[in-house]
């Protein structure tokens, strides 16, 4: 659960505070099940962890119920990743194994990896209210907070639950209408079309098919 910047420093461990950590927990019942980028001072405690630098989380199983993600933010030169790997990886638990995932990460609403795995893909958006977030350093509070805005992104169907935990924290997105729309053609923008139900794998959504009122025009 790292939070490096544009490239990753000697300062591998920019941790979620507290009162994210017990947010996340309480949405999840209690139990997180894996944090695959954690570290030796992380206060998440997650079943399963994988701890950076010595594990790679990126290279392990994902296979859980509830996973809550922190990445690394800036470029690893080391591994030839960055956030947007991490991002497929959260798509892609849902996707495959039906997993709850919620992630800790920069607003960059522009950015290739928030249209291939955010928009379309992901179910709701928290844009949390704080002015400058305040990453746990080694562990502890020491009062520096991001200098960009966050959010916290789900993927899963428990949309309500969400909507009730995170409201507190920030101004709660319902984005599952994404699902299956040609966003952005007017830019050029690929048809981030997919699949509306994840239980039939051999039944496609298309275009076609959706009803769209004119609250989403």
């Amino acid at each position: 659960m790292t939070a490096g910047r544009q490239v990753i420093t000697e300062i591998k461990d920019w941790g979620t505070p507290k009162k994210y950590v017990d947010a996340v927990r309480s949405f999840f019942g209690g139990m997180i099940h894996l944090d695959p980028c954690s570290n030796a001072h992380s206060i998440v405690r997650a079943k399963i962890e994988y701890k950076l630098p010595e594990y790679d989380g990126l290279k392990e199983s994902w296979d859980l119920p509830t996973i809550y993600v922190n990445p690394p933010y800036g470029i690893d030169n080391t591994r030839g990743t960055s956030i947007k790997n991490w991002l497929y990886k959260c798509e892609e638990a849902h996707r495959i194994h039906g997993s709850e995932v919620l992630a800790l990460v920069p607003v960059a609403t522009n950015t290739g990896h928030w249209k291939k795995y955010i928009y379309g893909k992901a179910d709701a958006i928290c844009f949390l209210y704080d002015t400058r977030l305040r990453f746990l350093v080694r562990g502890k509070d020491e009062g520096k907070g991001a200098p960009m805005s966050c959010a916290m992104v789900y993927w899963g169907r428990r949309y309500e639950a969400f909507f009730k935990t995170f409201i507190p924290f920030g101004a709660v997105v319902n984005i599952r209408d994404l699902k299956g729309v040609s966003i952005g053609t007017k830019n050029g923008h690929i048809n981030l079309e997919m699949e509306l139900l994840p239980r039939n794998k051999h039944k496609r959504i298309s275009m076609a098919d959706l009803r769209l009122d004119n609250t989403h025009k």
